[in-house]
């Protein structure tokens, strides 16, 4: 893979990959940015979210779950000295949907974890992080039901 930033002054760059996308990238007013783009963690932080969303889905999707609504977020913790790396995360998976099946989310975020997600491969060999989801029930006209919440543990500890 290839990727690259092309500086437009102070912090501001415009990153570019492979697939052809651009996106800005800056640091916060007052650090020397103007606060116009994303913060170079924060993409990371996003691409961990992302690629275990797209794998849950997926494999919800291959289980035949009704999903209606589904959103991943992800919470992380920073050192307060320099390099501020993330110290640990928190993966909170929402699922919205039609008789949604608690064992089918748990297995589709167990093999997003152990099986095909690499950023959660790469990141959670220097740190800890957590996985729980909440599963409801699509009552329609934008309503919906908390059904379940949980979180899954992995068999051993992720962290090396």
């Amino acid at each position: 893979m290839e990727a690259k930033v092309l500086w437009n002054g102070k912090l501001a760059f415009q990153g570019s990959a492979e697939s052809g996308f651009t996106l800005p990238l800056d640091s916060r007013a007052g650090g020397g940015g103007d606060g116009n783009g994303f913060r170079p963690m924060e993409l990371i932080a996003i691409g961990l979210a992302g690629y275990t969303a797209m794998d849950v889905i997926s494999i919800l999707s291959k289980k035949r779950q009704d999903i209606t609504g589904f959103e991943v977020r992800v919470h992380t913790d920073r050192a307060e000295t320099h390099p501020k790396v993330f110290t640990n995360a928190m993966i909170e998976y929402f699922i919205t949907g039609h008789n949604v099946n608690e064992a089918a989310v748990v297995r589709s975020i167990e093999l997003s974890a152990t099986s095909y997600c690499p950023a959660q491969a790469m990141l959670s060999r220097v740190m800890p992080i957590e996985l729980k989801y909440n599963i409801f029930e699509d009552l329609g006209d934008g309503q919906s039901r908390l059904e379940t919440s949980g979180e899954y543990q992995p068999t051993e500890p992720a962290v090396n």
